[in-house]
């Protein structure tokens, strides 16, 4: 039982869902608070569980049923919900988060759909060798694209930098001015790569679904820009909902 931790019911023990929960495909928020959010634009939406950072809930786009669960913060916690969300059955991923871009020419408001991240989390490499690509699956990225250009929502595709640290780790001071002499040039470096973002789950996400034969995706809401110092909480986050749910009735067009 140890091997495989399971609740009193056979529930995977963190996500707490059976395979009668879910679809093949599922749309994961970080916050568990945007959940219902998501799930308000379902048709048939209901609540099925909330276990410590995972609150889950149900619902349709057309005749697909959707399951929409939140990962937490972090590559640790988005590890074991795919993990446990595979065991299940799901085989489509999508993430639906937040973002700030470090380009200058991305507003806040935009969108930003990852086709791949750099993996600067430190859960990937538990799985596989650093030089392992995390990459999301082409035809989910053109449906997401293709979504938001049929809903005339502001997006640009490109990299994304994955990191396990939201202060320092993303080029920020930290408490009481520390700040590693290393993260000096953090950003300028990732923007002459032309990294378009910081974030902290997609690396992971991608990883695990190219070695477990997942396929995945993620959307972004630009919620700051690093180089204008600009921030506004929530920018964006409507639009990269309506474009992910939306989003799955393009899935089978491109063969997902």
């Amino acid at each position: 039982m140890a091997l495989e931790p399971r609740d009193e019911s056979g529930r995977p023990y963190h996500v707490r869902l059976s395979k009668n929960d879910v679809g093949r495909v599922a749309l994961l928020p970080g916050d568990p608070g945007r959940v219902p959010i998501i799930a308000r634009k379902l048709k048939e939406p209901k609540e099925l569980e909330s276990n410590r950072e995972y609150t889950a809930y149900a619902g349709r786009v057309g005749a697909e049923k959707i399951l929409v669960l939140s990962t937490g913060i972090g590559g640790p916690s988005t590890a074991i919900a795919v993990e446990e969300l595979a065991r299940l059955g799901v085989r489509v991923m999508i993430r639906v988060g937040t973002c700030g871009t470090i380009s200058p020419d991305v507003k806040v408001g935009s969108l930003i759909i990852a086709d791949a991240a750099v993996r600067m989390d430190g859960t990937s490499a538990q799985y596989v060798t650093p030089g392992y690509p995390a990459a999301a699956t082409p035809g989910v990225v053109l449906a997401l694209q293709e979504t938001a250009r049929v809903l005339r929502k502001k997006a640009v595709v490109g990299i994304a930098a994955s990191t396990d640290s939201f202060y320092v780790g993303q080029g920020r001071k930290s408490f009481g001015g520390y700040f590693p002499s290393d993260k000096a040039h953090l950003i300028e470096d990732l923007r002459a790569a032309n990294v378009l973002c910081f974030e902290m789950e997609s690396a992971t996400l991608f990883t695990l679904g190219r070695i477990f034969g997942l396929k995945t995706g993620a959307v972004f809401a630009v919620v700051a820009n690093r180089v204008t110092n600009e921030f506004k909480v929530e920018a964006g986050v409507e639009a990269a909902v309506e474009v992910a749910v939306e989003s799955v009735k393009r899935l089978k067009k491109y063969a997902v």
